[in-house]
């Protein structure tokens, strides 16, 4: 893995945190339900980027 793939990794990995933090308050609000499906697709797109960057 070259710097760019850490860098990029490093990244995701952030957004996925504040992500996580973000789909935890929607779960406690619920004033939108397709807001929780949102977050949680999006972490699910960030982590099969990092599976990705990790492969290659």
């Amino acid at each position: 893995m070259d710097k760019k793939a850490k860098k990029k990794i490093q990244l995701l990995r952030t957004k996925i945190q504040t992500a996580q933090k973000q789909l935890s308050g929607a779960r406690q609000q619920m004033d939108d339900p397709s807001e929780v499906e949102r977050f949680e697709k999006e972490i699910a797109e960030m982590e099969a980027q990092i599976e990705k960057l990790k492969e290659s």
